[in-house]
């Protein structure tokens, strides 16, 4: 018998996502306002419950799940964006009007799918969670269902959600004919130098570098990023993300080491890639989100950069930036979800003037695109100096040099932003006031981001390996 408070988060969000779906039959329509306020204490006591009950490693299910230090920190960190964006969308998720319910209730059922994929040690169990995950996001995406790029955005996320799920199907079929188990520990042992598992592992890579938007699977971010509703925009940048991401790691470290198929120039490759594509086509962007999608490109690069680096700098340092690109970024799209309530835009020119309109909301955003582009003393300088010192490590100097040098070009997009909220003129002047719950988001991204980067030692210190 399992104990079951080992799996009680996985049950709490089961629980709290059938509730929220049920919300409307439930409940009056009167207690729908203060939804998004329950919801989030209900994700902070599943993440009180998470931290308290870690008892140390546990396999369960013959090494199908990895309750570990590597799952846990992850489970913390998804639980962490979604109370963030659940909070940050008070006001924009109003517009859904009887159709919230189930728009919390796919947020939560979104992270269920998160913490299976990180947790899963087993291909198929990963690949059930991916689908949670990315089935819960294509509804999503189609949310706002009278506005035409939110219908292309959850259409054309499903088509090519589907092809991306079958090329990484197609691989575990391969992996599993060459090793006769899906089971990541058991891969590993079974292990035979074949065609057939170089091909595997580079179809479970394309299946992994379409979830992750990495150059060339990048073609799907743009659009559903600008076509979904912002907040829903603002949790796949992070929260799918940052599952792909520790997913891909426990399973490429674990299950297929670089000695069995060298695929580690390939992954140096697609992070050099991903880098520079991502940074120059924000150059010329005009609209926030679309700004923001390339920039989460790019981010993905540098992410990847710690899997190419295969050594503690680098796979430590990719779990330490997946946490802080959590707050710098939920930090910049609350802001941005806050001018689009207010101003129906997400047009760069809608930040115009909001110094003088939010001169908090205008500092907040500046700190979180001054983190992202790495620009010390901020959390994300720290984050980049262990991916790049990782790097180098490895003898990947190149792929060092080219992160520098894109991080230099991302501020010069970065800065346009503040430049519209300090500089350009606003056609009014009237006041702009986040809300309570989207003022406590940005206060904490703000406190987070500022405090990691003069202070980074205890989050890296708990920052576990896979």
């Amino acid at each position: 018998m399992v104990p079951l408070e080992l799996l009680s988060t996985e049950i709490g969000l089961v629980v709290l996502g059938l509730i929220l779906l049920g919300w409307g039959v439930l409940v009056p329509v009167r207690a729908r306002r203060v939804q998004g306020v329950i919801t989030s204490v209900a994700l902070g006591a599943i993440l009180a419950m998470t931290l308290h009950l870690y008892r140390g490693d546990t396999v369960l299910f013959g090494g199908i799940y990895h309750l570990d230090a590597w799952s846990t920190f992850f489970k913390t960190l998804f639980l962490i964006a979604g109370i963030l964006v659940v909070l940050s969308s008070d006001l924009y998720a109003r517009r859904f009007g009887r159709r919230t319910d189930e728009f919390y209730g796919l947020m939560v059922l979104a992270l269920l799918g998160m913490t299976v994929m990180v947790t899963a040690g087993e291909l198929l169990t990963l690949y059930v969670g991916m689908e949670l995950m990315t089935i819960s996001f294509y509804i999503l995406a189609a949310y706002c269902v009278r506005d035409k790029r939110s219908g292309e955005a959850g259409l054309k996320y499903l088509i090519l959600g589907a092809v991306s799920s079958a090329v990484m199907l197609f691989g575990i079929s391969l992996v599993y004919a060459v090793t006769g188990s899906t089971v990541l520990a058991e891969i590993a042992a079974n292990l035979l130098t074949q065609p057939v598992l170089a091909a595997g592992v580079l179809f479970i890579l394309a299946g992994f570098g379409f979830k992750l938007a990495l150059v060339p699977f990048h073609m799907w971010a743009p659009d559903i990023y600008q076509g979904s509703p912002i907040t829903v925009t603002a949790f796949l940048a992070v929260g799918s993300k940052a599952a792909a991401l520790g997913a891909m790691l426990r399973v490429f470290t674990t299950a297929l080491p670089e000695t069995a198929v060298d695929w580690r120039l390939v992954v140096a490759v697609l992070a050099g890639l991903t880098m520079v594509v991502g940074n120059l086509i924000a150059l010329v962007q005009v609209d926030i989100k679309r700004l923001l999608a390339y920039s989460s490109i790019a981010q993905a690069g540098y992410m990847l950069t710690g899997l190419a680096a295969m050594n503690d700098y680098g796979l430590k340092g990719a779990a330490f930036y997946a946490m802080i690109y959590v707050f710098a970024n939920v930090g910049a799209f609350a802001v941005a979800t806050a001018v689009e309530v207010d101003a129906g835009s997400t047009e760069i020119k809608a930040m115009n003037g909001l110094a003088e309109r939010s001169p908090f909301m205008a500092a907040v955003m500046t700190v979180c695109l001054l983190s992202l582009a790495g620009i010390p003393p901020l959390a994300g300088f720290v984050g980049k100096f262990y991916l790049f010192t990782g790097a180098v490590q490895a003898g990947w100097l190149w792929l060092a040099f080219v992160g520098l040098v894109m991080s230099m070009v991302s501020v010069y997009y970065y800065l346009s932003v503040a430049k519209a909220m300090y500089i350009g003129e606003a056609g009014t002047v009237t006041r702009l006031n986040p809300g309570t719950a989207t003022g406590l988001t940005l206060w904490v991204c703000l406190v987070a981001t500022v405090l990691i980067g003069i202070y980074p030692a205890p989050l890296s210190f708990f920052t576990p390996l896979p």
